[in-house]
């Protein structure tokens, strides 16, 4: 029996900036992958025609002067879309990524990309939930390959087309299994919420038990060495609370203020799809927007609400 040639576009691009709706790509690099296997390859520099962002630069390394005699959007994206056809595009956070070339492609031809989308980041996060990192250099770290010169298109597109044949496998042995107790889902969602109360039981049990142990401290006790060898040692602190307004001028003329001040991007993403801003106000932070990610999480409403 012929076997069903499965082919994907593994691919990566590097931008002037992270705002799709004004930042163009300097470079892109795409693997055909065909059932798993490295059967082609396209790699460009691109000339934005407009500045590129020195953090961008500080990630990449890509300057002006290195693209400017590369191919412009109008110029390269033909062959881009060539390259990439209909086929399933793979990206680390593909979302970015994916509205990148979409953009380029309605610059150029008036008309969407109607690729799928699949995001090897959110696949990484759903079979190594645990890990403290899922970006791309812990995926590479994870599956023993070597990933060099990093954050420039091509050397991140193969990459992540060596690690990610083995990632699909095991993330579709997962979903396989998932596929399998969609029958047993109302059984599933009360074992759940059996789970999730024990969780809460261990952690009010684990808070007393703490609330013993500081007790002790606090008493004279010392140190406590377990058998296996960890050390139980109290500690305290002193915090305090600032005036923000007060400070905010020195932390910016020592250079802390990023440190020491972290944003609601929540609450700007409300304020920017809001109706209260002035449209010149809402366009200036649009203008500041940084990174687009995508978040799918399931959420549970108590009983009564």
């Amino acid at each position: 029996m012929v076997r069903k040639k499965i082919i994907e576009i593994v691919l990566d691009t590097e931008t002037t900036g992270l705002d799709y709706t004004k930042e163009r790509m300097v470079e892109f690099a795409a693997v055909r992958l065909e059932n798993g296997k490295i059967k082609g390859k396209f790699q460009t520099l691109i000339n934005p025609q407009q500045h590129i962002r020195k953090s961008s630069i500080a990630i990449h390394g890509i300057t002006s002067e290195m693209v400017a005699d590369a191919p412009t959007e109008e110029e390269i994206m033909p062959k881009i879309l060539e390259f990439i056809g209909d086929y399933p595009i793979v990206a680390h956070n593909a979302i970015f990524d994916y509205t990148f070339i979409n953009e380029a492609a309605i610059r150029t031809t008036g008309e969407e990309i109607k690729n799928t989308r699949v995001d090897s980041q959110q696949m990484f996060k759903e079979i190594y939930p645990d890990l403290d990192s899922h970006g791309l250099e812990a995926l590479t770290k994870k599956f023993n390959v070597d990933l060099t010169n990093h954050h420039r298109a091509m050397a991140d597109t193969m990459g992540l087309a060596l690690c990610y044949p083995k990632l699909k496998k095991l993330y579709l042995q997962k979903y396989d299994w998932e596929v399998k107790q969609l029958d047993n889902v109302e059984y599933l969602f009360e074992r759940f919420l059996r789970i999730q109360n024990t969780i809460n039981t261990l952690q009010s049990e684990l808070q007393d038990l703490k609330s013993v142990f500081k007790l002790y401290f606090e008493q004279g006790g010392t140190p406590i060495r377990s058998q296996t060898g960890e050390t139980l040692v109290y500690n305290s602190k002193h915090s305090f609370g600032y005036d923000f307004h007060q400070i905010k001028e020195v932390l910016e003329e020592v250079g802390a203020f990023d440190k020491a001040v972290k944003l609601n991007t929540g609450f700007v993403d409300r304020l920017v799809g809001g109706y209260s801003l002035d449209e010149d106000k809402r366009e200036i932070l649009k203008e500041a927007r940084q990174e687009l990610t995508e978040t799918r999480n399931i959420q549970i409403i108590k009983a009564g609400k």
